[in-house]
């Protein structure tokens, strides 16, 4: 006599023999829970569908065929992913020039007023490399804007605040010490307290301040609202309720600053 299958209808076990087991070997059910598999399939010469393996195999293509399909289209959005980031950076680097542009717009008013870029090391040096994509470690990108006739010189920032990495860019007058704009941004901090640094509000209050006293680096800090600085560096109010990401930003400012200082000082 031919051997039959069954399959358990509680864990779908399959067994074979001339009848269903006592209780499944996998889940105890009783017999009267198996269920006898027609062999249609197999006697046409098709693929036994009710079998485990067909089910391993069928699960195993599909995850293939899904993985090829993700990285397919993720390869095919990349020009698109890339060209959304350019122009996210250009409206940043121009925000920090007082020019607010849409996404669409950004491109054009970025070549328009952006008249040379570069990397500079920390002697203040000029030194080979894409400003636009950052450079390697130990150099500096410069962007160099003209606004109504007059010099702006671009600054990149870098630091962390609560939650995650800070970043910005400000610029300053010709004299390489008076702060004409600046534009901050961040990863994950909360809403309404640390993420408000990217609003014009807090960076507005950094126009007209002095990175140098009297010869000095000094940078500026950020402090408690209310509060004043001690040291002698000009300040502004940071963010209430925001008190460590307030931080972090001065920070930022403070050490991204200190590797552009021989520049800042040059005459290049």
């Amino acid at each position: 006599m031919a051997t039959k299958k069954f399959r358990c209808k509680v864990c779908g076990y399959v067994h074979e023999g001339n009848k269903a087991p006592a209780t499944c070997p996998v889940c105890n059910a009783p017999a009267s829970e198996f269920e006898e598999i027609k062999e249609e399939n197999a006697k046409k010469g098709g693929v036994n569908r009710d079998g485990n393996v067909y089910t391993f195999v069928y699960a195993s293509v599909m995850v293939v065929v899904v993985a090829v399909l993700l990285a397919f289209t993720s390869q095919s959005l990349r020009s698109y992913q890339k060209q959304n980031e350019d122009n996210d950076k250009r409206q940043q680097i121009l925000r920090s020039i007082n020019v607010n542009v849409s996404a669409n717009e950004a491109e054009a008013k970025y070549n328009e007023l952006i008249k040379d870029a570069f990397l500079v090391n920390e002697n203040g040096e000029k030194v080979e490399g894409d400003a636009f994509a950052g450079g390697e470690e130990g150099t500096y990108p410069v962007f160099v804007a003209n606004i109504e006739g007059k010099t702006k010189y671009i600054m990149s920032l870098h630091g962390a605040g609560l939650w995650g990495p800070l970043w910005g860019y400000i610029s300053v007058d010709d004299d390489k010490n008076t702060v004409f704009g600046a534009d901050f941004s961040h990863q994950g901090e909360t809403p309404g307290l640390g993420a408000e640094i990217s609003k014009s509000e807090f960076s507005g209050q950094f126009a007209g301040k002095q990175i140098f006293k009297n010869g000095e680096f000094k940078s500026i800090v950020v402090v408690k609202p209310g509060k004043a600085s001690t040291n002698g560096e000009d300040y502004v109010d940071g963010i209430s309720g925001g008190t460590i990401t307030s931080q972090g930003v001065g920070n930022m400012i403070l050490t991204s600053l200190k590797g552009y200082e021989k520049f800042l000082t040059s005459k290049n």
